[in-house]
């Protein structure tokens, strides 16, 4: 515990507040001016307030770790789910949220907030709004788990429902071995199969040829099932709901690329940034990481109040597959991870760029700039809901919007061409524009910040940092060429070094009068500085265009401790004998990570935007799929070129090893699966051929157990079976309805037709992966769910428990190798995500 509060303590420098409470030039006696002596009473005033966030921030970190230490000795004393869970109302006077959604209060003119499995729906018990109601005059209590969820709880629980009964055996007559079309003539005498309609897909199931039908956009697909079940079979049995279920582990990346100010270290040792929808608090030190998922879509802004204990993040515009969902901003509580308060759903349009909580009024304001046409500006009363101003702030983009530290009724905000203060009168926000007069107007100004003294500092695409005289529109200071091209970010650290970064990628230190201290060169490898945020101690800490988080000093160097991918991802592969995974895609980088140290082993540069992976059973070579029908295989030690391989010029979907490693079956987009003959533990291949049939691009591949067959899906839904030996496809049912399959990949099948949602058109589903053991089936679908099922998956409509945390279509998902936990990976939001099964 001491360790703890060192590591507090250590963020703020109580020498000088002592310094200032033992000083008395501020007294009447003072031969001070007035100017001086209100200047020197408001910084003392400040540290003095940093010190009580302090200790609000060390109590309350300190309560959460007493909860999380309760909770553990709960779950080795008895498992279930009834055991007390401690939920702290931090913040008295304000509602939480259950589940998501805002429990009713007077006076609040805002929509129900969506809650993190993608349901508007109130899930609040009887029980729940009453307790909440409690804790306006409680700060802690004990609710049970069983009753009410955390209000960052994703999971959904799909639901089952019948129309039809099942028919007794002796009471169905043959209907054809291949099914009928619902627009034939069928003969009214005859009884039919059982069918159940879901939008665009129908499923009906004959009984005496022991398949399923399912139609997928009008076409019809048959799945046979095994001989052993076809007598006992009946389509209407309803599926249960898997006993395990998925709680977020790991978080990898960081969006960079196209978001300012997203970084911050709280009080508590965390550091707190986002990617996707979740908004990640990594405690470096201990090397844990806590999430909040209240979020339903791309998070593109995030302020924290000066407590340090409250955090705004904004979020997009998304959709679902319930609908459309609105931009807002959610204020949570970062200890509890209990979202306090939901704003503007319904008010903001396309997304939420810019967020600042006011710093001198306790922090009651929040001024919130969207990203419409109009680039509409508002500030809120974040506690009551209650928008206080709204104002057309440019029709052209804004980069960044602050309060000013001493006068919580201005606000600057900047971006192209232009640079406004903004005075909150009597409900109206007035406009200054800031005046260039001589200094060249810039294209763009980037960011802004403020000096101990009020005034306003800003950074240009120029690379040039301008001071704005405090209450005034005029520049009373220029840092000419202080960077070479534009500078992203400036950050006031508490001894008043003003640190800036840029395009350059140099973090330059200068100090009250604007002189330069220390410059530093951040290596190309992480690209150009986007945003800067002060450390413990001497520590800073930077964000990078390339999508790193970097902790160093300008002293020394600097070290990525969160780093990703830069473009759209959808390669993915596990080893098959160590805790170890693979990302690739289209930015160009093969990463293979270790999910136990959630570190990086090495990263590879190709030449070429990359598709899909996968590893020789012997966990010593990786195959590279590409978008140009290039393929590759590296040593999965060394990362060192063993292969390179053309097959065509489309993109290569599928890299799947057979399970005695002797052969390798790549599918591609030019509707062939390409075979080739391993040999030396995946280091020398020969071209076997190519298996012809399908009429559309190959999707997905699986092989059996004996390696002596293969199953492929394409994109027009076809199910093919091959002998890869030969190249032969395999058109006799009874040879494969009995076939047992190493992995299940392939997202059609008998096994697996109850994963597709109603009203599916065939391409909602990216990914399917069943677990070794063959207890547990996992999906990741367009709508940015990862769906958890039962396996086999062979009722319709299979009820699966639902998590929510990418933002993009998710591309991929598999289990590790010893089914403990599954990774996950996002699309365009460049995310990957690592499940632990719980």
């Amino acid at each position: 515990m001491e360790d703890g509060f060192s590591s507090y303590s250590s963020l703020y420098d109580t020498s000088s507040l002592l310094q200032f409470c033992n000083d008395d030039s501020a007294s009447v006696a003072s031969s001070m001016e007035v100017t001086d002596r209100i200047a020197s009473l408001e910084q003392r005033v400040q540290m003095q307030e940093d010190e009580i966030q302090l200790l609000k921030s060390a109590l309350a970190d300190v309560v959460r770790r007493l909860n999380v230490s309760e909770e553990q000795q709960a779950v080795g004393l008895r498992r279930g789910p009834t055991k007390a869970r401690p939920m702290i109302a931090t913040l008295p006077l304000r509602p939480t949220v259950n589940n998501g959604t805002i429990l009713p209060k007077k006076g609040s003119g805002t929509l129900p907030s969506p809650s993190g499995s993608g349901s508007r729906k109130d899930t609040s018990t009887p029980v729940s709004k009453s307790l909440s109601s409690l804790s306006r005059s409680t700060r802690f209590f004990y609710l049970p788990l069983s009753t009410v969820r955390r209000a960052n709880s994703n999971e959904h629980v799909g639901t089952l429902t019948r129309k039809d009964s099942c028919d007794s055996k002796g009471n169905r007559n043959r209907a054809g071995s291949t099914g009928s079309n619902s627009s034939g003539k069928r003969n009214d005498s005859k009884q039919r199969d059982p069918v159940f309609n879901a939008g665009m897909r129908r499923v009906t199931h004959c009984k005496e040829e022991g398949y399923v039908k399912m139609y997928l956009k009008g076409r019809p697909i048959t799945m046979y099932m095994p001989k052993d079940q076809v007598d006992s079979y009946c389509l209407e049995a309803r599926a249960d709901l898997p006993s395990n279920k998925l709680k977020l582990d790991w978080v990898y990346g960081y969006r960079g690329r196209d978001c300012r100010s997203n970084l911050y270290l709280l009080p508590t040792g965390e550091t707190v940034y986002f990617i996707a929808s979740v908004v990640v608090l990594f405690n470096v030190d201990e090397q844990l990481q806590r999430h909040y998922t209240g979020h339903t879509d791309d998070i593109k802004c995030l302020a924290v109040h000066p407590d340090k204990i409250t955090i705004a993040t904004g979020q997009v515009a998304g959709t679902s597959s319930d609908g459309k969902l609105a931009p807002h901003v959610r204020v949570w509580d970062s200890v509890s991870l209990n979202t306090l308060h939901v704003l503007g759903a319904g008010f903001f349009d396309r997304a939420l760029v810019c967020l600042a909580f006011s710093k001198s009024n306790g922090g009651n304001t929040l001024c919130v700039v969207d990203d419409s046409n109009d680039h509409v500006l508002s500030v809120w009363d974040w506690q009551r809901e209650d928008r206080l101003a709204e104002v057309k702030c440019s029709n052209e983009s804004v980069f960044a919007a602050d309060f000013h530290p001493t006068d919580s009724s201005i606000v600057v905000t900047c971006g192209k061409s232009h640079l406004y203060f903004w005075s909150l009168e009597r409900g109206v926000l007035v406009k200054k524009q800031g005046l260039f007069e001589k200094q060249e107007k810039p294209k763009f100004v980037l960011c802004v910040t403020f000096a101990e003294n009020g005034d306003a500092i800003t950074g240009d695409s120029s690379g040039n940092i301008l001071v704005w005289g405090k209450g005034t529109n005029r520049i009373s200071h220029v840092i000419q060429g202080a960077h070479e091209g534009s500078i992203f970010a400036l950050c006031m650290l508490r001894n008043g070094t003003l640190l800036s970064g840029g395009k350059d990628r140099r973090l330059v230190s200068w100090d009250g009068s604007y002189q330069q201290i220390q410059a530093v060169e951040v290596p190309e490898l992480f690209g150009p500085i986007r945003t800067i945020a002060e450390g413990r101690g001497e520590t800073v800490l930077i964000g990078t265009t390339k999508h790193f988080v970097l902790q160093g000093s300008l002293d020394g160097e600097f070290m990525p401790i969160t780093q990703g991918h830069t473009d759209e991802l959808w390669g993915l592969a596990v080893h098959p004998l160590k805790p170890q995974f693979l990302t690739c895609g289209y930015d160009r980088q093969v990463c293979l990570w270790d999910s136990s140290s959630h570190q990086l082993i090495w990263t590879k540069s190709m030449d070429d935007a990359a598709q899909s992976a996968g590893f020789h059973p012997s966990g010593a070579v990786v195959a590279i799929g590409t978008q140009n029908g290039r393929w590759l295989v590296l040593d999965s030690d060394s990362k060192d070129l063993v292969a390179v391989h053309t097959d065509g010029n489309e993109q290569l979907s599928a890299m799947c090893y057979g399970p005695d490693g002797n052969f390798l079956a790549i599918g591609s987009h030019d509707n062939y699966i390409y075979i080739y003959a391993v040999a030396e533990n995946g280091r020398k291949y020969s071209r076997v051929g190519k298996c012809s049939g399908h009429s559309s691009f190959i999707t997905h591949l699986d092989w059996s157990v004996d390696s002596q067959y293969l199953v492929s899906n394409s994109g027009d839904y076809e199910i093919l079976y091959w002998i890869p030996s030969v190249c032969k496809q395999v058109v006799s049912v009874e040879t494969t309805r009995d076939i047992e399959w190493a992995t299940h990949t392939c997202t059609l099948g008998f096994q697996v037709f109850g994963l597709w949602p109603d009203g599916s058109d065939g391409t909602d589903i990216n990914a399917a992966c069943r677990s070794s053991d063959k207890s547990l089936l996992v999906t990741g679908d367009d709508f940015g769910k990862v769906h958890l099922f039962s396996y086999p998956c062979s009722q319709f409509r299979a009820p699966s428990h639902v998590y929510g945390g990418h933002s993009s279509h998710v591309t991929n998902v598999t289990f590790l190798y010893d089914d403990g936990y599954l990774v996950s990976t996002g699309g365009k939001d460049m995310s990957v995500m690592q499940w632990r099964i719980v």
